[in-house]
C-alpha cells in the first residue's frame, strides 16, 4: 500500500528468491579466491573451447554438460568442477544453479551455451522438435539465469553471457525454429540489461555465424552455404573473453556479421531481395 506524507516512506515487498540468494551468499564460505565461471554445453563446441580460454585466464570453472566423459576432456588439466546436468529435465536449471553456488558459494560468471539445431522445411519438423529446439535454446536458458541472477544481484557484480546466433538477427531459411528461439535469446538480452541497470550485473549477447563444431552433424544436416564460412570455437571463445574483460554488450563474430541485420533494419525490401537470391 502506497502512503503519504513526510514521515512516510514505501518499500516495494522483498523478492524471496533474491532474499533468499542473499543469505546464502553471506551464510556460504566461497572455497575458492578466484573468480568463478559456470559454463554450460561445455562437453563440445564453443562451450568447451570458452571453458579452456577462461581456464587459461585463471577463472575457477564449473562445467556442465550431458556427457559427463566429454567434460571430463574438457577439464582435462584443469581444477575445473564437473557438474552433469541435463537442463531439458524438469527443475534442471535449478539443481544446476544450486549444484553450483553449494560447490564455490558465488558464481561471477554465467555462461549459458547449452543449446541445440534442427535444420529442414518447417512444414516437415514434427511438432516434438519445435518443442525440444524452443525448449533447449530459449526457455533452459531463461530458467537458469533466473536461478542465478539472484545470487549476482546480492553480490552487486557479475555477468551473463548468452550465445546467441546470426540466425537469430536475420531469419535463416530452413532454420525457422532455431532462428525463432535464438532471436528471443536476443530480447531477453536487451530487456534483462535494462532491468539490471544499476545493479552491477551485465548482460553480453554473443552473436557468432556458422561454427565449425559438431552443430551441424547433431541437427542432421551439414553446413553447405558458400558465405559466410564456418569460424573455430577458440576464435568465438576468444571473442566471449574479450566482452567479458570489456563489459561489451555485444558481440558479432565475425564483426561484420552487424551488416545484415543492419540492412534489414534500414531496407527490409533489399534485404528481401538479397535473401532470396543468396540465401
Amino acid at each position: 500500500m502506497t502512503t503519504t506524507g513526510s514521515d512516510s516512506t514505501y518499500d516495494p515487498p522483498a523478492d524471496p528468491a533474491a532474499s533468499a540468494a542473499a543469505a546464502a551468499v553471506e551464510q556460504t564460505s566461497p572455497r575458492t579466491d578466484r573468480r568463478v565461471a559456470l559454463v554450460t554445453g561445455a562437453s563440445s563446441g564453443i562451450g568447451a573451447a570458452t571453458a579452456r580460454r577462461f581456464a587459461a585466464g585463471g577463472w575457477h570453472l564449473l562445467l556442465s554438460g550431458r556427457d559427463r566423459r566429454r567434460l571430463e576432456e574438457t577439464a582435462s588439466g584443469t581444477s575445473a568442477v564437473l557438474l552433469p546436468a541435463d537442463l531439458a529435465a524438469p527443475d534442471g536449471a535449478k539443481m544446476l544453479a544450486e549444484a553450483a553456488l553449494r560447490e564455490t558459494g558465488r558464481i561471477d560468471l554465467l555462461v549459458a551455451g547449452a543449446g541445440i539445431g534442427w535444420a529442414g522445411p518447417f512444414l516437415t519438423m514434427p511438432h516434438t522438435d519445435i518443442d525440444r529446439v524452443l525448449f533447449l535454446d530459449l526457455s533452459a536458458t531463461l530458467h537458469l539465469v533466473r536461478e542465478v541472477l539472484p545470487a549476482m544481484v546480492a553480490a552487486g557484480s557479475g555477468r551473463v553471457v548468452l550465445v546467441g546466433s546470426v540466425a537469430g538477427a536475420v531469419g535463416v531459411r530452413e532454420e525457422a525454429v532455431y532462428s525463432a528461439a535464438k532471436a528471443g535469446l536476443a530480447a531477453f538480452a536487451e530487456a534483462l540489461r535494462q532491468e539490471l541497470r544499476g545493479t552491477g550485473v551485465g548482460v553480453t549477447l554473443v552473436v557468432p555465424g556458422p561454427v565449425e563444431t559438431g552443430f551441424f552433424a547433431r541437427r542432421g544436416r551439414p553446413y553447405h552455404r558458400s558465405h559466410p564460412r564456418p569460424t573455430s570455437a577458440g576464435r568465438v571463445a576468444a571473442a566471449v573473453w574479450d566482452a567479458v574483460s570489456e563489459s561489451r554488450d555485444d558481440t558479432y563474430i565475425p564483426s561484420w556479421l552487424t551488416l545484415p541485420s543492419r540492412v534489414r533494419a534500414l531496407t527490409p525490401g533489399l534485404y528481401r531481395r538479397l535473401l532470396n537470391r543468396f540465401g
